[in-house]
C-alpha cells in the first residue's frame, strides 16, 4: 500500500471506517463520472451529450423537424467517434460531419452537427429531419446494448423537444427514405424495439 493511501485509511479508522486502495479508485472514479455526467448535460435535451468541438466551414439553419433518422457507420464496425466521422465528411468536400449526433459503442452521446442545423445525412430529406448514426456495421453484428439504451433516451428526448410522439411515423431508418441498406438490418429489426423503449422515457 503506498503511503498516500496507508495514511487515508489510518484517519478513516479513526472513524470506524477503512478503505482499501481500489475501493478508493472506485469511489474517485463514480464521482468523476458523475461530474462529468452533470457537465455534459445538455441544456435544451436535459440529457448527457459529450461536446465535440467540431468545426465547419458552412452551415444552413433548418427550420422544420418532423422526423429522426437512425443510421449505422456501415464500412467498419470499430468504435469511431464523431470527430473521426467529421473527418471523413470534410474529405468528401462536405463541410463536415452530417449526423447531428454520434452513439459509441458504450453508449457514450456525441455532438456532431448542431442539432437545428441543416444534415447532410438523407438525400432529399435533409430539410425536415434530425440524423442519429449508431457507430457499427449492423449487417452483420448486433448493436450494443448500451447503444440502443442510450439511443432510446435521445429519441425520446428529441421528440420531447421536437414536439414529436415517438413512434413509427417519425422514427425511421435511413432505408425508409433512400435506395440503401442503412441502418443496417439487425439494427433495422431493432426499430419497434427503440420506439418502444423511447415512448416509456417520453
Amino acid at each position: 500500500m503506498r503511503r498516500r493511501d496507508f495514511l487515508k485509511n489510518m484517519i478513516l479508522l479513526g472513524t470506524g471506517t477503512v478503505l482499501l486502495p481500489q475501493v478508493w479508485g472506485m469511489k474517485a472514479a463514480e464521482a468523476a463520472w458523475k461530474t462529468e455526467g452533470s457537465r455534459n448535460l445538455d441544456p435544451l435535451l436535459g440529457i448527457p451529450v459529450k461536446e465535440t468541438d467540431l468545426e465547419f466551414s458552412y452551415l444552413e439553419n433548418r427550420s422544420t423537424t418532423d422526423a429522426i433518422i437512425i443510421h449505422h457507420v456501415g464500412n467498419t464496425n470499430r468504435d469511431v467517434s464523431a470527430a473521426e466521422i467529421h473527418r471523413w465528411h470534410r474529405n468528401n468536400g462536405w463541410s463536415g460531419i452530417g449526423y447531428h449526433f454520434v452513439i459509441r459503442k458504450d453508449g457514450t452521446i456525441e455532438r456532431g452537427r448542431p442539432m437545428d442545423m441543416l444534415g447532410a445525412h438523407c438525400y432529399e430529406h435533409n430539410w425536415h429531419t434530425v440524423g442519429v448514426n449508431l457507430v457499427g456495421a449492423f449487417d452483420d453484428n448486433e448493436p450494443e446494448p448500451e447503444q440502443l439504451a442510450a439511443a432510446a433516451k435521445l429519441l425520446a428526448a428529441l421528440c420531447r423537444y421536437y414536439g414529436l410522439k415517438p413512434d413509427e411515423d417519425t422514427i425511421k431508418g435511413h432505408r425508409d427514405f433512400n435506395n440503401t441498406a442503412c441502418p443496417g438490418q439487425l439494427l433495422y429489426d431493432e426499430l419497434p424495439h427503440l420506439i418502444e423503449m423511447a415512448s416509456k422515457q417520453y
